[in-house]
């Protein structure tokens, strides 16, 4: 088990790795529309998924992975009105489709729109 760090997505807001590595798999935690300096980036469901996502890519990167051995995505949103334009905004990086939930809760860390996290392989 491997722990992945990267200085090109946020630090983790609690007791928890960006990611972990196992067997060629890797396990990001949920990430949110922050900066690297903690900041929440944009108001809006569009804003906020390209920031996750450009999150995202900066693990996966660190990993020796991308979105295309993406295997399975959990997506969390704060209002499920918001689907069809998060739906938008995935489908431009998630292009093979991978497996994914996508359910509705009722508050997110820092009250943001969106979270994903990922499995892939490397």
């Amino acid at each position: 088990m491997q722990k992945i760090s990267t200085p090109l997505a946020p630090k983790a807001i609690g007791p928890y790795s960006q990611a972990i590595s196992h067997d060629g798999i890797l396990y990001t935690s949920g990430q949110i529309p922050l900066d690297l300096e903690g900041n929440i980036v944009g108001e809006d469901i569009a804003t906020q998924t390209e920031q996750v996502i450009s999150n995202l890519r900066a693990i996966l990167n660190e990993a020796n992975s991308d979105f295309s051995k993406v295997l399975k995505t959990t997506c969390y949103l704060a209002d499920m009105s918001l689907f069809a334009t998060f739906n938008e905004v995935y489908s431009k990086h998630f292009v093979s489709c991978p497996a994914r939930s996508t359910v509705a809760v009722k508050t997110l860390p820092k009250q943001v729109l969106v979270e994903i996290e990922v499995i892939a392989y490397i």
